[in-house]
Parts: C-alpha cells; sequence; structure tokens
C-alpha cells in the first residue's frame, strides 16, 4: 500500500480504537462475551484481512505496515487484538504448503471470513515443537489421529484446526505432519476450557481426538514439514506480531499513567511534579520505544525474507518482558484504585499477563536465541 493510502488507514483504525472499541471493550468486560457481532463488524470493516496479499483478497500490506496499525488494536480490549492478530496470520502456514487447489479450497476463503480456523499445536504433556505426541496413521483415503491438544485460541468455535501431528513411530522433526481437520469430524471432541484470568470473552478448546479420520487431501504439504509449517509459517512472524501486541498494550498503560500522574494529588502535589514518579515515566517511555524499534527490526527482516529465528525470539523477549515492567509501573501510578475492576488499568494489567504464553514462553524465547547462538547461526 502507497505511504498515503496507508496513513489515511492508520488515521481511520485510530480513531476507531480510541472510540467504537473503547465501547465495545467496556461491554465485553460487563458480558464476558466477544461475540460474531464485534468478529462481523471487525470483518466487514475489512481489519482482519490487512496482512493478505491482494490476489488472495486481502489489503496487500507490508509486515511493518501491519505491525504499526496491530499496535493500535492492541490498545484496545485484549480479545479483539487477539481476533485481529489471529485472524490475520493463521492464513500464512496454511499458504506456505498449500496446492494452487487447496489454496482455492482453504486460504482465500479464510482471509475472505468465509471460514475460520485455529492453530493448533499446544498439547497438555508436549511443548510447541519437536516434542508433539499425537499420532497420525494412514489407512485408505484418511489420517486417522490420536491424542490431545489444549490452551487452543478459538478452538472451540473455528471449523477447522490447523493442526500438527507425527506419523506413528517418529520422532524429533521427522514425521510431523500439518492437517487441517474439520471442527466436527468424527472422532474430535471439543471441550471448551476454563476462563482466563484477561483476554476476557476469548474461548479455548482442549480437543481430545480418538481415531479421529481426516481426508488425505486435507494434508498440507508432504509427511516431514509439519513443523516448518508451524515455525517458519507461524510461529516466527506471528513471535514478532506478538512483540508488538505488547508495544501497543504498555503504550495504553503509560499512556494511562501520565494522565494519572497529572491528576492525582498527594501532600499537595500532583504524582507527576515528584521526581520518583518523573523518574518511572522515562523509564517506561524508553522502554516501549526499545521494545518498538526491536519488533520494527524483526519486521523489516520479514518484509525483506530474511527473518530468522533469533531476531523473533528477541522481540518478543524483550518486548514481553518490557510490557510486565510497565504495567507494573502503570498500576503502581494509579495506586490502590488501579485494582479495582472497572478501571482500564486493572484491565489492562490482566490482560498483559496473556503474551507470557503466547508463541512461547520467556524460556522457550531464550532457549531458541541461545541454541542458534551456540551453532554458529
Amino acid at each position: 500500500m502507497n505511504e498515503a493510502d496507508f496513513l489515511k488507514l492508520q488515521e481511520e483504525i485510530r480513531a476507531y480504537v480510541n472510540g467504537r472499541l473503547r465501547e465495545l471493550s467496556v461491554r465485553i468486560e460487563e458480558t464476558g462475551e466477544c461475540g460474531p457481532d464485534i468478529w462481523e463488524e471487525l470483518r466487514e470493516r475489512g481489519y482482519l484481512r490487512l496482512a493478505a496479499p491482494k490476489e488472495y483478497g486481502g489489503y496487500g500490506l507490508s509486515f511493518t505496515q501491519y505491525l504499526q496499525l496491530l499496535e493500535l488494536f492492541s490498545q484496545s480490549h485484549g480479545s479483539i487484538r487477539m481476533v485481529v492478530h489471529v485472524l490475520n496470520g493463521v492464513w500464512r502456514p496454511i499458504d506456505l504448503l498449500a496446492t494452487e487447489e487447496q489454496r482455492e479450497r482453504f486460504v482465500k476463503p479464510l482471509v475472505r471470513g468465509e471460514i475460520t480456523a485455529a492453530f493448533t499445536l499446544t498439547e497438555p504433556n508436549a511443548g510447541s515443537g519437536a516434542d508433539i505426541q499425537t499420532s497420525a496413521r494412514l489407512e485408505g483415503d484418511s489420517y486417522v489421529l490420536n491424542g490431545e491438544k489444549w490452551l487452543i485460541t478459538f478452538g472451540d468455535t473455528a471449523d477447522y484446526l490447523m493442526l500438527y501431528a507425527r506419523m506413528e513411530g517418529t520422532r524429533g522433526y521427522e514425521g510431523t505432519l500439518a492437517l487441517l481437520v474439520p471442527r466436527l469430524a468424527e472422532g474430535v471432541e471439543i471441550n471448551v476450557m476454563p476462563p482466563t484470568l484477561g483476554l476476557t470473552g476469548t474461548g479455548h478448546a482442549h480437543i481430545v481426538l480418538r481415531n479421529a479420520r481426516v481426508p488425505k487431501d486435507h494434508l498440507l504439504g508432504e509427511v516431514g514439514q509439519g513443523l516448518l509449517s508451524a515455525l517458519n509459517g507461524f510461529l516466527d512472524p506471528s513471535r514478532v506480531c506478538v512483540g508488538m501486541t505488547c508495544v501497543g498494550l504498555a503504550q495504553r498503560a503509560f499512556d494511562l499513567a501520565v494522565e494519572r500522574s497529572r491528576e492525582r494529588v498527594t501532600f499537595g502535589k500532583t504524582l507527576s511534579q515528584r521526581q520518583v514518579v518523573q523518574t518511572w515515566i522515562a523509564e517506561m517511555a524508553t522502554d516501549i520505544e526499545a521494545a518498538r524499534q526491536l519488533v520494527m527490526y524483526a519486521g523489516r527482516l520479514k518484509d525483506e525474507g530474511t527473518l530468522t529465528p533469533p531476531p523473533a525470539s528477541m522481540a518478543k523477549l524483550y518486548a514481553l518482558e518490557m510490557l510486565q515492567r510497565v504495567t507494573d509501573r502503570a498500576q503502581q501510578i494509579w495506586g490502590g484504585i488501579g485494582y479495582f475492576k472497572g478501571y482500564e488499568i486493572e484491565r489492562i494489567y490482566r490482560d498483559a499477563r496473556a503474551q507470557k504464553f503466547e508463541e512461547g514462553t520467556a524460556e522457550i524465547q531464550k532457549a531458541v536465541i541461545a541454541k542458534h547462538i551456540l551453532a554458529g547461526e
């Protein structure tokens, strides 16, 4: 998108976030639901196809342009930013391995909003990588799946599960495969998980597969390419995106903290006049900008086609830890009232904890970074 059109879109979204989405955020917290009407509104405005190519029905934004818009959406409610983030990215791992027939059948309808999909990797007893245990075997024209997946965002409502398994008897990366599993397929049991601390209105599923049968033509790519789709197609760019969601939410917490520091008076002075609070504000502003620049650096690598796991993990790691520091300080500036429900800073504090677990914990990011450094890559 050319710069003039992008700036116009950016201002449109900024106004939407600071207007309509503020109202919807209050409603979500009151009702506990981020309902289909919100999804439909976001879809009708085109905000769920920002990152997809024009030939797929998307806006064709560069990755760095998309990141700047994602920062704005992340200043709204956690469930809204989750919808925007997931739906703008879940087409990538499918597209990476899809045939032209699958692209027409799945990818383009996904971008257009005609179907939905949930990224389905994490298991109760395995992390997000080569230790996955869900098994597959080929019987005739179907793959038969057994195993469990959990913490699957939108797994309770998506039409398809973008699911990763391994052929029976294989280990490591060998034998991993990516399958589009219909949520209502025979042998697929969907259990809705309990509500989370934050992200009110976002559903998560615990999925049990008992001899679940999936048509052979729902295999993406070849056997052995499953983790290529999961890691390169989804996790690396998504880690950069999660980094930017941390930046956006931290920016909103910071703005509220600055506003509060100017209003709150203790012992005859506003908080903004106190040196310790001024120091906090300076540190918070610097922390946010450092994270933003690291995320944008990784975004530029993605645009250039040179993004590798270390920069993606660095962006997520630093932005995640920055967000925890900033939201802690922001709530401290708000004081005791910021601990009460009904105040936006309290919701932000809860929502900020979700990013700790999205696309791998801080410890996972450190392991990825160290592995590549020590291997000399």
